[in-house]
């Protein structure tokens, strides 16, 4: 009733497995029944945070606290989902631009390690994929499993004196996840039913990138492959190492790889042990991953502390390629684009790279993003930023939460995911650690041509030399600013944007004015050509746009336009009212 076909996988372009049949539509529809009860609570919630009586009212304010408690339901629930949704969580832990702060911080807890099938269930597959007994194909085999997840598990084994890492897919799990994935597809129009046109954009995204990511985690074919060609990438760095496929023992479901040991890379102490120099391991790691991501455009996209090990020489090694990244030559050039924006410390190139590469809306404001930016910058230089600061820019999008000008395509956001996640293990090893010093070293030495190099090289030194000449003219500009407020002579002037659309409005108005004057010479020269019942219609429309037209002028509520100057004595009124409207 099941059965499993090879399907295109994009980008590259490869074929994985994909399982299909009847057998896959009757447990989607099973396991259809079983998320949707499972949701129901959490989608009440929701649908009454909007309105408040689901199809009607005012929407409802959500403490912390309460969407702490729910992030815990929704974890609590992937878990007893089973692996698809453990995954999805991952993955969404890494997405703050899918789901508030308090999810991705509870969804972050979410760990791979589900504890390994019996034995009786692995040996099977293993035979079968290889078409052997395990007595007969290796030296050794300990049935023990040494890691579990919740896609397959891996075994210690030996062959021809070599030790070795056989990784077994667990039995049906093709099946499962697949009718989970098919759910989810099933599910998202409900999901993205009122959100907005980002959230709706991210949404759609995040699903595709998922179903392709996990059908590709479940290819063990796609992986061998994946440790072939990145491992040529490095074939030639003696302090990068990554397991070497063993042919005659891998299938799509069975992967055999050379055994590299290594000390788990957030075990400090051992590393401290070792003598090995952290901030010099961190400056490796990240130039590894510059390198696949801006040169090589294929990169492994899953950094977490239990996929890289560090040897007693320093050696960096890399575990599990079943979650990998592509990008196109364009890309590429457009994150070179980006790092050169960050080692220039050029915020509106590193927008404008963004806006390039589809990930934020041309039309955003562009002064609230450069703020973001400029906290994002910080922060990957490890400077401290002030809760202030955060907050300030939170609440400027905190109405609009969803509506954030940040839209991921699916390439980036597997880089999006790296470097979150490469951050954290980077400021374990080293607090110290200043991601914008490496990328620019990197930049200049290693990541362009000559000719490149020397441009930014340029851009730098006018950089330093703008800002030097900025803080000289900035301390009496500044004094003088601060004389003025001392004197309350200083006026603070705004420009509102036009917020409520009246220059569509006059736009629409006028274009119906020239309509209905236009009506009473069109009319006359069809009656004049065609008779009485044509000039009567043209008449009749005219009559019609006037009335439009005097529609148009009915008095709405409040002021269209207003230009006002803040005083001091304003400003105080608005602080009050706004502190009452919160405590309300």
């Amino acid at each position: 009733m099941t059965s499993e076909e090879r399907v295109a996988d994009e980008p590259t372009g490869e074929t994985v497995s994909q399982p299909g049949g009847v057998g896959v539509r009757l447990r989607a529809l099973w396991r259809a029944l079983v998320i949707v009860w499972q949701f129901v609570p959490l989608l009440w919630q929701w649908g009454r945070d909007r309105k408040r009586f689901l199809l009607f009212g005012r929407s409802r304010s959500v403490a912390p606290e309460t969407q702490t408690r729910r992030a815990r339901y929704l974890k609590n629930t992937f878990v007893d989902l089973g692996p698809a949704f453990i995954k999805l969580g991952q993955m969404l832990s890494t997405r703050p631009d899918a789901l508030p702060r308090a999810y991705v911080d509870v969804l972050s807890e979410l760990q791979d390690n589900v504890p390994p099938d019996a034995w009786a269930t692995i040996e099977p597959v293993i035979e079968r994929e290889l078409g052997d007994d395990i007595d007969a194909m290796f030296e050794e085999f300990d049935t023990t499993a040494i890691s579990g997840a919740s896609l397959g598990q891996v075994y210690e084994a030996q062959i021809d004196g070599q030790r070795v890492a056989v990784k077994v897919l667990r039995p049906n799990i093709r099946t499962r996840v697949e009718s989970d994935l098919r759910v989810l597809s099933t599910l998202l129009p409900v999901l993205t039913y009122g959100a907005d046109p980002g959230q709706a954009f991210t949404l759609e995204n995040l699903t595709e990138e998922f179903a392709a990511t996990v059908r590709r985690e479940m290819d063990y074919g796609h992986e061998a492959r994946m440790l072939r060609e990145i491992g040529d990438n490095f074939a030639n760095d003696d302090d990068i190492a990554i397991p070497d496929v063993v042919g005659s023992h891998s299938t799509d479901r069975v992967l055999t790889m050379t055994y590299l040991d290594g000390v788990k890379i957030n075990d400090v102490e051992r590393l401290d042990e070792l003598g090995i120099d952290r901030p010099a391991l961190v400056r490796r790691l990240e130039e590894v991953y510059i390198q696949m991501i801006v040169e090589d455009g294929l990169f492994h996209a899953d950094p977490h502390p239990g996929n890289l090990a560090v040897q007693p020489d320093g050696t960096l090694v890399f575990y599990d390629f079943g979650m990998t990244g592509y990008l196109g030559p364009r890309t590429q050039d457009q994150l070179l684009d980006f790092y050169v924006g960050l080692a220039t410390d050029d915020v509106d190139r590193v927008m404008d790279a963004f806006v390039e590469m589809g990930a934020l809306d041309p039309m955003a404001d562009r002064d609230v993003m450069r703020e973001a930016f400029d906290i994002v910058i910080e922060q990957f230089r490890g400077e401290d930023i002030s809760e202030y600061r955060i907050e300030q820019l939170v609440g400027q999008f905190e109405t609009q939460l969803y509506e954030f000008p940040m839209r991921l395509p699916q390439d980036l956001a597997l880089v999006v995911r790296v470097t979150t996640v490469l951050e954290g293990v980077c400021r374990t090893l080293d607090p110290e650690f200043d991601f914008i010093e490496i990328i620019s070293e990197y930049v200049m030495e290693q990541g362009a041509g000559d000719d490149v190099r020397e441009q930014i090289k340029t851009e730098i030194q006018e950089t330093v030399t703008d800002g030097t000449r900025s803080a000289v003219r900035a301390a009496p500009k500044l004094e003088g600013a601060l004389d003025r407020v001392e004197r309350e002579e200083l006026l603070v002037k705004t420009v509102l944007e036009d917020s409520d659309g009246l220059s569509r409005v006059l736009a629409k108005r006028l274009l119906l004015g020239i309509v209905a004057s236009a009506g009473v010479p069109v009319s006359a020269y069809l009656y004049t050509v065609s008779g009485l019942q044509p000039a009567a219609l043209a008449l009749g429309g005219s009559a019609a746009v006037i009335g439009i037209l005097a529609w148009s002028f009915r008095r709405r509520r409040g002021p269209a336009l207003s230009s006002p100057q803040f005083t001091r004595h304003e400003m105080q009124q608005r602080q009050a009212t706004d502190a009452a409207d919160g405590d309300e």
